[in-house]
């Protein structure tokens, strides 16, 4: 499987979303909408339960792209390290792919180290490569969620399917 192959998103850290939000609109890029959070996950790995929780986010839908701009809160999270580092930028680059633990393993296998990892019932789900000081900038596998039944998902999750 090829991992990074279809872009699906980049993920642009600001220090106030509102004022990001409203730059872009006056030159022409939006609507934007609330990052969709929602969705129970089966596993949740990430370096801060709270200030993953706590981050904002909104999002645009380009003809090709998806842009979303990220505002971490104060409490310690690679975000929030990014922004007080750099500043406002580029912190990752979001690629979709069919099967995110297949993605997950393939990236590991190829000596790529997890950041953070979700996983949700219907196996949609994230996994954030530790890539910043090779690649210039985060690399994520996502799978986006499906019109596939949670049925058929635990039956892939188990093989008995």
């Amino acid at each position: 499987m090829a991992l990074f192959t279809h872009l699906h998103h980049i993920c642009i850290v600001v220090h106030d979303l509102e004022k990001s939000v409203a730059y872009y609109e006056s030159i022409g890029i939006g609507p934007w909408f609330d990052y969709p959070k929602g969705g129970r996950y089966l596993e949740f790995e990430v370096p801060n339960r709270e200030a993953s929780d706590a981050m904002r986010y909104k999002c645009v839908q380009l003809q090709n792209v998806q842009i979303q701009l990220c505002q971490p809160d104060r409490q310690d999270s690679p975000q929030r390290r990014f922004l007080d580092e750099h500043g406002e930028g580029v912190y990752h680059l979001g690629f979709e792919v069919p099967d995110r633990d297949a993605a997950e393993a393939e990236g590991r296998a190829l000596g790529l180290e997890v950041i953070a990892r979700g996983r949700r019932q219907d196996l949609s789900g994230f996994c954030y490569f530790d890539t910043a000081r090779q690649a210039g900038v985060v690399l994520e596998v996502r799978t986006s969620p499906s019109p596939m039944d949670s049925e058929d998902a635990v039956k892939r999750l188990t093989g008995h399917g």
